[in-house]
């Protein structure tokens, strides 16, 4: 019994989430109308509950429910840092859900909802639990991008993302049934035995990979697979954009780490060619196209299409440094993302949305802080030192060079230069530009600038002192290869 009840407090934080997503929707429904800060506060109080329970299995490990989640210390980082970004989303969002008449508490449940699934899939050790963990976060973003009914352009961001990531788990579902048949077992860590015996010719394996690949593609926004991003990003309400960009990302580096990890590292020349073509495509792709973009949340998008063709370096390295890299360059960019799109948020008020390049012109003249704010999330997405952007590029440079691929780090340098562009120029307008007629008043909201100032500053402070966020990663990946 003493052995069975400690391994079931493996999954409190899961746990404890879901049952607080429950509490989350019977309040708003009984004290919505009168209470409507009820939704939000309870959830930061389940973060800040979730971020104790987890701080609390720190240096545990085993699994649970008969194999179907794992605790190690990849689960504990992950999930630390998926919280930190909803609680950052939830903190930006008041004001603007409130100018749109949507500030209702349905959000804040999809949102825990949401995070659930990325817990799932962060700690899924079977091949079950990590496609329901996907399910789960994937139906509670399709509901977040339509959330705004009134809006035309949400409603058609919204089907367009439903289609496609119906699509998108389809391939995915179909490799994990072409392994599970290859193997006869849905546990992880049995696939990896089980794959020992299985030569890298195998008909069945080579689709099952290439299926597998495919949606995890697509789910981080890899091109060729980049095709809803852009849309996606423009259209869903900018609090749905910020936390598509941050916590998702997590959950889906996590299937790089659970399913080609754990479960296909025997097989890690078959699909690191895959990893290396998707890499080019996206960095070509994401780089060259954001240039061309006038709408702020489009060259974000487009920017993390090019993001994901750097992590991905890591990736194609295949060692223990690589993965850790690449885990520290997914948190770097979250955190960014956050940042960014927190910006567009705090300059956005009732009937004006703030997406626009032009609508930052001018804006060290009305907002000297703000602009500077502005100019070190620019800075650090382009990788310009001392910002953490350019440690992270230099990691998993570090890591694909060692790992023999010169050719691949050169071209990924090129890009990054080429990519340097289109952040410099948010940076030139905003200090060399007029103000934009229309631009109005900027709307004084002191939760988010406080929420902004901290998020940007760590940008700098982790440039300048990256070693303890490397360590946790490099900790983060203890027994992972």
């Amino acid at each position: 019994m003493n052995a069975f009840l400690l391994h079931w407090t493996f999954a409190i934080p899961e746990i404890w989430v879901l049952i607080m997503a429950c509490v989350v929707l019977l309040a708003d429904l009984y004290l919505g109308e009168r209470l409507r800060d009820v939704a939000p506060v309870l959830t930061v109080l389940t973060l800040l509950g979730a971020a104790v329970l987890t701080f609390f299995e720190l240096g545990q490990s085993g699994t649970t429910f008969a194999g179907l989640l794992v605790l190690d210390p990849f689960t504990n980082v992950a999930e630390l840092f998926s919280y930190l970004a909803v609680l950052m989303v939830v903190l930006y969002s008041r004001r603007y859900l409130m100018d749109r008449g949507i500030y209702r508490g349905e959000i804040y449940v999809l949102l825990l909802f949401a995070l659930l699934g990325v817990m799932v899939m962060v700690s899924g050790a079977n091949l079950l639990s990590i496609y329901l963990g996907l399910e789960l976060l994937a139906l509670s973003q399709y509901a977040l991008v339509a959330f705004n009914r009134d809006s035309l352009v949400a409603t058609e961001a919204g089907l367009k993302y439903f289609v496609l990531g119906a699509l998108a788990s389809g391939l995915l579902l179909y490799g994990m049934s072409l392994l599970y048949g290859l193997t006869g077992t849905l546990e992880v860590r049995h696939i990896a035995a089980a794959l020992v015996n299985v030569t890298s010719s195998n008909l069945i394996l080579v689709f099952a990979l290439v299926f597998i690949v495919a949606g995890i593609a697509f789910k981080l926004g890899a091109a060729p697979f980049h095709m809803w991003l852009p849309d996606v990003y423009q259209g869903a309400p900018t609090v749905v954009t910020t936390f598509l960009a941050s916590a998702p990302k997590i959950g889906a580096f996590a299937l790089i780490i659970r399913l080609l990890v754990d479960g296909g590292y025997g097989m890690l020349e078959s699909w690191q060619q895959i990893f290396i073509a998707l890499t080019l495509v996206s960095l070509v792709v994401g780089n060259l196209i954001a240039i061309a973009q006038q709408n702020l949340k489009r060259m974000l998008a487009y920017s993390t299409v090019g993001h994901v063709g750097f992590l991905s370096l890591g990736i194609v390295a295949g060692t223990e440094a690589g993965f850790a890299s690449a885990f520290f360059y997914t948190i770097v960019y979250v955190l960014m993302s956050l940042a960014g799109f927190g910006m567009i948020l705090l300059l956005t008020r009732a009937g004006f949305e703030a997406d626009r390049i032009d609508d930052f012109k001018g804006l060290s003249q009305r907002k000297p802080w703000y602009a500077f704010l502005m100019l070190i999330i620019m800075f650090s997405m382009a990788g310009v030192p001392p910002t953490v952007g350019f440690y992270a590029k230099l990691a998993v440079f570090q890591a694909v060079i060692a790992a023999g691929y010169v050719w691949l780090a050169v071209i990924g340098v090129l890009l990054a230069v080429i990519g340097a562009f289109y952040y410099l120029r948010v940076v030139k307008v905003m200090y060399f530009d007029a103000p934009e007629p229309e631009s109005g008043p900027i709307v004084r909201d002191d939760l988010a600038s406080a929420t902004l100032s901290i998020n940007s500053l760590a940008l700098l402070v982790l440039g300048i002192v990256p070693g303890p966020l490397m360590a946790f990663c490099f900790y983060a990946m203890q027994g992972v290869i």
